[in-house]
């Protein structure tokens, strides 16, 4: 080999290790400079949980047989993704006869619906009047079960009979929805009773 052509060929080994050492480098500085770049925050953002749905003036309507059974009146509803309901103005409820005749009301300060267990709750001075019987139950909480066809709270109740003048008192109560009968968990009160037993 001629001293020229070994000065030539080391040149371009020169040029080619040179230029590998140069792209070794210019790579190695990107990834260094993509590691120091600021990392971008992520932020943790929760699902929205608010009402999806708003309705005023709600008037709900349950029936059996074409025959009205149940009516709900209440200025505002909240709807829910999971389909509960929430009523924050006051509820007032009324229950039928079979022959169409208003036997029962439920008056509260406001009210849900859990759809997951069909279950309405009323709550906040909720006043029950029972017609038929002249009687007014007062309770802080009520629930509603349209399955069951049943009414009951574990809260503390009052029974005023306008008829008698008995006022009977207790905690939790278990009743039919037109509260034609219902019986009082832990009872206490004022009783008439006839003497000559």
């Amino acid at each position: 080999m001629k001293k020229e052509d070994f000065i030539k060929c080391r040149k371009r080994t020169t040029w080619l290790r040179t230029g590998f050492y140069s792209s070794f480098i210019i790579l190695n500085l990107s990834f260094l400079l993509l590691a120091c770049e600021e990392k971008k925050q992520v932020k943790n953002v929760n699902p929205y949980s608010g009402p999806i749905e708003e309705i005023n003036d709600v008037k709900l309507f349950y029936s059996e047989a074409a025959k009205l059974k149940v009516k709900l009146i209440t200025a505002k509803q909240f709807r829910y993704l999971n389909d509960n309901r929430r009523y924050p103005k006051p509820v007032n409820i009324s229950f039928y006869s079979p022959t169409g005749e208003e036997i029962t009301t439920i008056r509260s300060d406001s009210g849900r619906y859990d759809k997951a267990k069909d279950l309405y709750t009323v709550m906040g001075n909720v006043v029950v009047i029972n017609k038929q019987k002249q009687e007014k139950l007062l309770t802080p909480e009520l629930n509603w079960k349209p399955t069951t066809k049943k009414v009951f709270t574990d809260k503390r109740v009052t029974v005023l009979s306008q008829l008698t003048g008995e006022k009977l008192y207790g905690i939790g109560l278990d009743a039919n929805q037109d509260f034609s009968q219902y019986s009082i968990r832990k009872p206490t009160g004022v009783f008439n009773v006839e003497g000559g037993i």
